[in-house]
């Protein structure tokens, strides 16, 4: 399994800074971001599969767009997974004609481009030998993390969440975890915001990184723009020994 970065910045502004999105080989989108808009039209329509962390703007907002896109190269519809919460509020905000068309409707309700496919927390999806399992998450709106299992590593990416005992009881059961991708949006001067909109900021991360019980690569995403070099430095004062790194954009992992 290879497991490629195509945006992972708290914002835009310049050409390195994309929102979220990462390609699972070359079928797979996890979350929808501003990433996905480097891809080609033809890579693109090779996308089968789109797994959603939630429904805020900066991972689904080039959902809509890729459809249009390449919905009609397609012969099968593009499967979006998430919580039925999620789904709810895409169908109802976004896909609703009013915002965009309702790409499950398009062409017929029968033959559609979209379809949606509900993902509690827990349950997994195996696609070709790769496991993605929903994880626990907690954020203003419902949202959930990602494991990626391979079946010889796995990759944990938590998606936005503030302090959750919940997705480190999940973690710690993970048995081949080789690397966890965890948010940090804020720096600590802005904790209040961080707790209000239940992000992490560095002394926050700390805390739940004290309930991690295995070895892992740590990477560091979801960083605010213009308080990335703050936020890591931060992070190094506070976790340090645990030699966590940023994510870059095109940052590749083999699972």
């Amino acid at each position: 399994m290879k497991v490629r970065i195509l945006g992972c910045s708290g914002g835009i502004g310049g050409r390195h800074m994309r929102t979220t999105s990462m390609l699972v080989d070359n079928d797979i989108l996890i979350d929808c971001g501003t990433g996905v808009g480097d891809l080609s039209i033809a890579e693109m329509a090779q996308i089968d599969h789109v797994f959603v962390t939630h429904s805020h703007l900066d991972h689904i907002a080039c959902l809509p767009l890729m459809l249009d896109t390449v919905g009609d190269m397609r012969n099968r519809p593009l499967i979006v997974h998430a919580s039925e919460a999620t789904l709810e509020i895409l169908h109802n905000h976004i896909f609703n004609w009013a915002v965009w068309p309702d790409f499950s409707e398009i062409p017929t309700a029968e033959n559609p481009f979209l379809r949606f496919e509900s993902l509690r927390v827990g349950a997994a999806v195996a696609l070709g030998g790769r496991r993605i399992v929903s994880l626990p998450a907690d954020h203003t709106v419902p949202a959930n993390g990602y494991q990626l299992d391979s079946g010889a590593a796995s990759l944990v990416f938590t998606g936005d969440t503030g302090p959750c005992p919940a997705l480190w009881e999940a973690v710690n059961r993970i048995a081949n975890l080789r690397t966890l991708v965890i948010e940090t949006a804020f720096s600590n001067s802005e904790h209040r915001l961080a707790v209000v909109s239940k992000h992490l900021c560095p002394d926050l991360l700390k805390e739940e990184l004290a309930h991690l019980q295995c070895v892992a690569d740590i990477f560091i995403t979801h960083l605010k723009p213009g308080q990335v070099e703050l936020t890591m430095q931060e992070i190094e004062d506070c976790v340090g020994e645990l030699k966590p790194r940023m994510l870059q954009n095109n940052q590749v992992f083999e699972l």
